[in-house]
This record gives structure tokens, C-alpha cells and sequence, in this order.
């Protein structure tokens, strides 16, 4: 439904990556899944269940600003 993908890179450690996405899940409940890790290799996610669509979108826009706090940007 809609996806913000976030880098981050440093001189001296690997590009990163932080996803966020907000979806329909198999029981038509809505959910954000959070992505993250090193570029080319094995990340994290953690998917969270929301009730409606405005509560998931509210908590998307927290982890991607939490995440462009960070150093995280688009592209």
C-alpha cells in the first residue's frame, strides 16, 4: 500500500537501509512492517497490527521521522 525506504551511509561502515510499509495483512487487519539492516545483507523486520488506517499511518510517520533523527534519507 505505501513504502518509504530510508539510507544511511557512513565513511566507514556499509550503506543501511531502514523500510517502512503499511499493508493489509491475510485477515484484512492493517499493519506496519518495519525493515531494516546492511545493504546486501540479512535484516531485521518487525511487523505491528494496528486497528484502522489512520492509527498505522500515525505510527509509520513516528518510525520514519525516528529514523531520519537518525541520519537516515531518502535515496
Amino acid at each position: 500500500m505505501a513504502i518509504c525506504l530510508l539510507y544511511r551511509q557512513s565513511r566507514t561502515r556499509r550503506r543501511r537501509y531502514y523500510r517502512v510499509e503499511i499493508a493489509y495483512n491475510l485477515f484484512n487487519e492493517i499493519s506496519v512492517l518495519r525493515e531494516w539492516g546492511v545493504s546486501g545483507g540479512k535484516g531485521r523486520a518487525l511487523i505491528n497490527i494496528y486497528g484502522n488506517l489512520r492509527d498505522a499511518s500515525t505510527a509509520a510517520d513516528v518510525y520514519r521521522n525516528r529514523a531520519m533523527k537518525r541520519g537516515y534519507a531518502q535515496g
